[in-house]
């Protein structure tokens, strides 16, 4: 069994670890592949943030027809070239992964890249199944950064038909007519967006009343009427069978009306995510875990066992890239100064949705405030309530602040609508920088007719003592 100073498992924020200070420690690489391609540098490069965002811009230009019809502008799309859309992106996303691989594998005398699935074997120990064969190794540390994979759901006849997941839905090697969506939360709302700007007609289908139910509730009901124009939006069913049918698959619902079917050329899952922690079998490593399988971390990172560290999907329960990047400095810091370790802050985790219209949020929702028994205030702002909103003809956007009404803190905020993502930056500013809510409206010049005068009329519209 060959030993190391340091094994990483997994290669997405965990492959930031690495810099020049690491580089008189003998570290182990352990990577099984991600997506339909196998490829390295984890999820978001290669089958989530990165393309999936990619494909959001080409769907943003190919929906611009709906746009420009209200402003009094004829527009049509022409043609949807799908092999070009795919090629391009992938040309640019495997080119990035490949050289990540071959700069670890090539470029890193002190690196060893084990290709394949790593399990535990004991305490700090490991066997990984390669291609040519089982190599056993273990250290003095470990970093567990394995992350996620899609989760399927046990409905009857599932193994028995072609469905799709995020990990090779944008590999697709055609674009189909018709596409059923199963689940309605941001994975589901972001390929719908997708698909259907490209022209596919989409069917969703959620267990649920409303879709991203997890957003604020005045949110995800503004997103549901909204979805529920674009889609054929199927809402609180079951679902109890599907099969192949012709060239494409039926599914079998039981809903408020009873039972109906639905037909369509792909299927594709989007029900969730779960940690890879089952293929690790961190048990027999003895590391704990949560009853969904997420591994148990303290505000270090640290597991349950002396030496070995966590971060990402794998640990989070904020599944998003930007957590696992802060995190993987926390577990790079307290590696490099064990006697001097810093904490991980996930006070202000903000995250967006990047579908249409898009959506953002950081903070409490009115639902978590009211459980919780806080006391707030709150307020909404319409884009059409702001010059710029008028300029775009935005019917349906708006930003929903809350706070503490005696301080002035902000609590959570929330947007749906253009540009949402960036407009709700300085609000995560604010809310970790310690901004009260009467400073930051009245503190500074906000630029006219901009878009951040939403946040700027949602602030002055808060109702504080």
């Amino acid at each position: 069994m060959r030993h190391f100073d340091l094994i990483i498992i997994g290669t997405g924020s965990g492959n930031a670890i690495l810099d020049d200070r690491f580089s008189d420690w003998d570290v182990a690489v352990v990577e099984k592949g991600v997506g339909s391609a196998s490829s390295y540098g984890g999820t978001c490069l290669n089958v989530g943030c990165i393309p999936t965002k990619m494909f959001v811009h080409t769907a943003d230009v190919a929906d611009s027809p709906s746009a420009g019809e209200t402003l009094g502008v004829g527009l049509r799309r022409t043609e949807v070239r799908w092999e070009e859309i795919r090629d391009r992106i992938f040309g640019r996303i495997d080119t990035i992964a490949e050289s990540g691989r071959r700069f670890r594998a090539e470029q890193n005398p002190n690196v060893t890249l084990y290709e394949g699935v790593a399990r535990f074997t004991g305490v700090r120990q490991l066997v990984v199944d390669t291609g040519t064969g089982q190599e056993a190794i273990s250290a003095d540390r470990v970093v567990v950064a394995a992350g996620g994979r899609p989760l399927i759901p046990d409905i009857p006849g599932i193994d028995d038909v072609d469905y799709h997941t995020s990990d090779s839905v944008m590999r697709l090697e055609r674009l189909p007519e018709s596409m059923i969506i199963l689940g309605t939360g941001f994975i589901g709302a972001e390929f719908a967006h997708i698909f259907s700007s490209l022209g596919v007609s989409v069917t969703m289908v959620g267990r649920s009343g409303r879709v991203l139910r997890g957003e604020d509730v005045d949110v995800s009901e503004r997103f549901t009427e909204t979805a529920a124009r674009r889609w054929d939006l199927r809402l609180n069913r079951t679902q109890t069978k599907v099969a192949p049918s012709g060239d494409g698959v039926e599914l079998v619902l039981e809903g408020p009306d009873g039972t109906e079917t639905v037909h369509a050329q792909t299927l594709l899952v989007a029900t969730g995510r779960r940690p890879n922690s089952d293929l690790l079998d961190t048990a027999a490593g003895g590391i704990a875990t949560a009853e969904n399988g997420k591994v148990r971390v303290d505000s270090t990172q640290r597991t349950s066992v002396e030496g070995v560290w966590a971060l990402g999907d794998i640990s989070s329960e904020h599944e998003l890239k930007h957590v696992a990047n802060h995190e993987e400095r926390v577990v790079q810091h307290n590696l490099l100064h064990p006697d001097d370790p810093v904490e991980s802050d996930h006070r202000f985790v903000p995250h967006a949705v990047f579908t249409a219209p898009q959506i953002a949020s950081v903070g409490l929702t009115e639902q978590q405030a009211r459980e919780r028994g806080i006391t707030y205030t709150s307020s909404v702002q319409d884009y059409a309530g702001i010059a710029y909103g008028w300029a775009m003809e935005d019917r349906t956007g708006f930003a929903k602040l809350l706070a503490d009404p005696a301080s002035g803190r902000l609590l959570g905020a929330h947007i749906i609508g253009p540009q949402a993502p960036t407009l709700i930056q300085p609000l995560v500013q604010a809310m970790s920088f310690g901004l009260d809510a009467r400073s930051l409206p009245r503190g500074q010049y906000w630029i006219h007719p901009a878009m951040p005068e939403l946040v700027e009329n949602a602030l002055l519209g808060l109702e504080l003592d």
